[in-house]
């Protein structure tokens, strides 16, 4: 399976119960949760999974809604240090998990969130 395959695969609802399964746990995580504020977290949960979407062969609602994801710029208020990046797959890990998709697609997910999070570390 390709990237671009995954979208086909998972459709809308593979993102959603992954996203939402993520951010269920961001709340309670002790260096992930505050950096959430908690009248953010639906529109942070939207935007992740508009990204994802548009990143794995979706519609580019992401894009055509903020224009270019600039990850890294955008996370730069955050400190993202090797104990936010561990925590961070640690949620993704299980919300993958939770989520139950594909084995091909969940591989793919995988393999992008540890290397994305490995690059959006600031500190």
């Amino acid at each position: 399976m390709r990237e671009e395959e995954v979208f086909p695969t998972i459709g809308e609802d593979g993102f959603l119960r992954l996203v939402a399964a993520f951010y269920r746990q961001v709340p309670a995580d002790p260096i992930l949760g505050p950096m959430y504020p908690a009248d953010d977290l639906e529109a942070a949960e939207y935007r992740l999974r508009m990204f994802l979407i548009g990143r794995f062969g979706g519609p580019p609602i992401y894009i055509q809604e903020r224009g270019h994801p600039r990850l890294r710029m955008r996370h730069l208020p955050f400190r993202i240090d090797q104990a936010a990046r561990d925590h961070w797959m640690r949620l993704m890990s299980a919300a993958l998990d939770e989520a139950q998709l594909p084995p091909e697609a969940d591989a793919i997910l995988r393999h992008f969130f540890d290397g994305m999070s490995s690059f959006m570390m600031n500190s």
